[in-house]
């Protein structure tokens, strides 16, 4: 079950949390997996130790927020590797502040990054994936793009623009066996989470219907699925990973 032998996989924002849980969920699983994100360092290591475990992984350097290079070092990883069967897009960042304070920089440099990326590295693996009538477009979305959060109106509006993008994508594309679908994760244990103090992590998990924070891995299960030949009559959907947040 699960099985990805002979695909190829595409993983943003790799070189760390869930990028990073995602990428070694689907190696393990026999994917080829490229791992791209800006840190060449973390992504050399991240690949080593991805092949120590039998897998096989390529790092690619690229900053997602500059779209217009995108098609181009994509190019030459389908050159490489070969078509690009499964696209998880992943890479995001945060730039919080309210809306009476936030600067157009803000606004932008969050949706180039989330969504406009997003747009164009989709775009540039199409073809290949229409020409093997096989394909697996996966988008990182978030609750905050479902249910909206104060200081968030950047990264709730990329967010729940991926969303739509994917309900359009899966329109435009089921045709050809290509399916697309998005993962919402709620508040996850990472490197955010842990600088949470004592009190403001118990008013996360107070909220929260499994009473815990959930884990990079639950969101790289939930994207394995939705990777998967078992996921194939399953398109246009956003799997929320919230442990119950949002119902």
């Amino acid at each position: 079950m699960f099985d990805l032998k002979g695909r190829v996989a595409l993983v943003t924002g790799a070189s760390q949390g869930i990028g990073e849980a995602i990428a070694r969920l689907l190696a393990r699983q026999g994917a080829t997996v490229c791992v791209a994100a800006r840190s060449t360092d973390k992504l050399e290591k991240l690949a080593s130790q991805i092949a120590a475990d039998g897998g096989r992984a390529v790092p690619l350097t690229l900053d997602v927020a500059q779209a217009e290079t995108i098609p181009e070092r994509l190019k030459e990883l389908s050159q490489d590797l070969g078509p690009v069967q499964i696209l998880v897009n992943n890479a995001g960042i945060t730039d919080d502040n309210l809306l009476a304070r936030m600067s157009l920089e803000q606004w932008r440099r969050v949706i180039d990054t989330n969504l406009t990326s997003v747009y164009a590295t989709t775009r540039a693996l199409l073809r290949g994936m229409m020409r093997q009538r096989w394909g697996r477009i996966i988008n990182i979305a978030s609750i905050a793009g479902l249910m909206g959060n104060a200081g968030q109106a950047n990264y709730s509006a990329s967010k729940a623009g991926l969303i739509g993008f994917t309900k359009s994508m899966a329109r435009e594309l089921g045709s050809r066996n290509i399916t697309a679908n998005a993962v919402a994760p709620g508040f996850v244990e990472t490197a955010m989470t842990a600088a949470l103090s004592d009190d403001q992590r118990a008013g996360l998990v107070e909220q929260i219907v499994l009473g815990r924070l959930g884990t990079v891995d639950d969101v790289a299960a939930a994207t394995l699925f939705l990777a998967s030949d078992e996921a194939g009559y399953i398109t246009g959907q956003t799997l929320n990973v919230s442990g119950g947040l949002y119902i």
